[in-house]
C-alpha cells in the first residue's frame, strides 16, 4: 500500500485515532500503526522535515525519565520539541506523535526527541536519522520477549557498526558504567561518555542478580573496584586490560535524600554546575546524567542543563507523588531486578516503617516471566516494612516473595478483586498521615494511575 499518497494516508489515521477514542480505546499508538500500515516510510518522510533533526535515547531502565528531563532542558533552551511524551515508543507510538505534530504539510516542532524501545530501535534510528543517539543501559528484563541481555547488545552492536564512517552518522552517548553499552564506542573517538564518580555512594560489593559482568574483548570476568546500580560501576578485566572508558559527562559529591531528591555536582565539558533533583535515588542521578550528556551533545550550554534538570518534576507514574485521603501516595515503578532494587534502596532512606501495596502483573507488557521477583533485593526493606498489601494478577506469587523476604505473614494482606480494592485496603491498613508507597509493575501502574484519576486524585492519564 506504499502507494497510497502520504497526506491521504494521514487522513485517514487520524480518522482511526477519531474513532478509537470516541469508542473509549484510547488510541495512543493506533493512529500511528495506521499510518505506518498505509505509509510505511511515513517516519521517514515526515521526520525529515524537523528543521532541527531529531535526538533518540533507548535504553531498559529510565527511558521515559531521562526523556523527560531532556526535554525540560532543551525547551529551556529554546527548542519546540516533537516528543512522545507519553512513552509509546515503538514504530506505531513514534508515527503517532509525528501524527499529532503535523500541520500543512510539516511539523509544527523543530527538533524531534524520541524514546524508543530497546528492541524496535535498528529500524526506527535507520527512519528519524537523529544528530544524536543516546544509549544509557541494558539490563535484563522481559526475557519472554527479547530474549537475554546479550541478544539486544549485539543488536546495538549491528546497529552502530552499520552506521560508522556514515556522514550521516549520529552522535553516540554511551553509558560509561555499563559495559553492556559503554562497550558499543569500542574503537570510535567521537563518542560522548556518562558515568558517577562518586564512590562513596557505590555498593558493598555487586549485586548477586547484576547482569553484564564478562569482558567482550576476551570474556574474563570484570572486577569492580565500585558498584553502583546492578552491573554498573567501576570496572576492568583482570585479563586483557579493557576497562571503563574514562566519561566527561560526571556526576559527584551525589546526596541521596531519600524518597524527595538527591543533589550532585553535574560536570560538563563546558563547565561543572550544582544540580538539586526533585527525583529521588540512584537512578534518578543516572537518568539526568543521561539527559546532561544528551544536551551537551546537542550544544546546550552547563547552566541551561542544570535549570532543566533542576524543574522536571517525577514522569508519569515514576516516582511521582499524589495527594490522597489526606495521606502522599507515592507512584515507584518497577519491572525488572535492577530497577526494583533500586526502588528498595530509595525506600531504605525513607523515615519511619514503610506501608507498600505492591502490584505484580504479568501481562504482555510487563512480561509473563515474573520469576525476577526473585532476583529482587527485598530483604533490605523487610524489617522496616509495617504492612505490604499485595495485588495484581499474580498477587499470590507476590505475597510469597515477600514472606521469603522475612515480612511475617500478619504484615501481608492479598487482595485479587481489582486495583481500586487493593488501593482501599492499603489506605485503610496505613496509621493516618503515613504515606503510602506503591510498587507496580508497568501495566500495574497505569491501571492504578487510571483508578487514581478516576477517582480525581490524579489528572488525565497517558495510558
Amino acid at each position: 500500500m506504499s502507494g497510497v499518497p502520504l497526506a491521504a494516508a494521514i487522513a485517514a489515521a487520524r480518522s482511526a485515532g477519531r474513532a478509537a477514542r470516541a469508542s473509549g480505546r484510547g488510541g495512543t499508538s493506533l493512529p500511528g500503526k495506521v499510518l505506518t500500515r498505509l505509509r510505511p516510510d511515513a517516519i521517514a518522510r515526515m521526520a525529515a522535515r524537523l528543521e532541527h533533526g531529531s535526538a533518540v535515547l533507548s535504553a531498559t531502565n529510565g527511558k521515559t525519565t531521562t526523556a523527560a528531563l531532556a526535554a525540560s532542558i532543551l525547551e529551556r533552551h529554546g527548542e519546540t520539541l516533537v516528543h512522545n511524551r507519553q512513552g509509546a515508543n515503538m514504530a506505531g507510538g513514534i508515527a503517532a506523535t509525528l501524527l499529532d505534530s503535523w500541520r500543512r504539510g510539516r511539523p509544527t516542532g523543530d527538533l524531534g526527541l524520541f524514546e524508543v524501545d530497546e528492541f524496535w530501535l535498528g529500524g526506527l534510528v535507520e527512519q528519524l536519522r537523529p544528530r544524536v543517539l543516546l544509549l544509557a543501559n541494558l539490563f535484563r528484563d522481559q526475557l519472554d520477549r527479547y530474549g537475554e541481555l546479550e541478544a539486544i547488545a549485539d543488536r546495538w552492536h549491528e546497529l552502530v557498526e552499520a552506521s560508522a564512517g556514515q556522514p550521516d552518522a549520529p552522535r553516540l552517548v554511551l553509558g560509561a558504567d555499563d559495559p553492556a553499552v559503554a562497550d558499543l564506542g569500542l574503537g570510535r573517538d567521537d563518542v560522548l561518555y556518562f558515568g558517577v564518580e562518586d564512590t562513596s555512594v557505590a555498593l558493598p560489593a555487586i549485586e548477586h542478580a547484576a547482569d553484564a559482568t564478562t569482558c567482550r574483548v576476551c570474556g574474563s570476568s570484570y572486577v569492580y573496584s565500585a558498584s553502583f546500580v546492578g552491573h554498573l560501576g567501576h570496572y576492568a578485566c583482570p585479563n586483557c586490560g579493557h576497562a571503563r572508558p574514562t566519561p566527561q559527562v560526571t556526576a559527584e559529591r551525589i546526596v541521596l535524600e531519600g524518597t524527595t531528591g538527591a543533589r550532585l555536582t553535574l560536570r560538563l565539558p563546558d563547565g561543572t554546575v550544582e544540580v538539586r533533583l526533585r527525583l529521588p535515588g540512584l537512578y534518578n542521578v543516572y537518568n539526568a546524567l543521561a539527559a546532561a550528556a544528551m544536551t551537551s551533545a546537542l550544544g546546550v550550554p552547563a547552566a541551561t542543563i542544570a535549570a532543566g534538570l533542576e524543574t522536571t518534576a517525577a514522569a508519569f507514574g515514576r516516582a511521582e507523588t499524589i495527594a490522597i485521603d489526606g495521606r502522599e501516595l507515592q507512584l515507584l515503578l518497577v519491572k525488572n531486578p535492577a530497577g526494583a532494587n533500586e526502588v528498595a534502596r530509595t525506600l531504605a532512606l525513607a523515615q519511619g516503617k514503610l506501608d507498600l501495596l505492591a502490584i505484580l502483573n504479568d501481562r504482555i507488557a510487563d512480561g509473563r516471566d515474573v520469576s525476577w521477583v526473585w532476583d529482587a533485593d527485598l530483604e533490605q526493606l523487610a524489617p522496616r516494612v509495617r504492612r505490604v498489601t499485595c495485588a495484581g494478577t499474580r498477587a499470590p506469587e507476590m505475597a510469597v516473595r515477600w514472606k521469603y523476604a522475612g515480612v511475617a505473614p500478619e504484615r501481608i494482606a492479598v487482595v485479587t478483586d481489582g486495583v481500586g480494592q487493593a488501593l482501599d485496603a492499603a489506605l485503610d491498613r496505613a496509621p493516618d498521615g503515613a504515606p503510602l508507597y506503591a510498587i507496580p509493575t508497568y501495566t500495574a501502574m497505569l491501571e492504578l494511575r487510571e483508578e487514581l484519576v478516576r477517582r480525581g486524585a490524579a489528572e488525565g492519564s497517558f495510558a
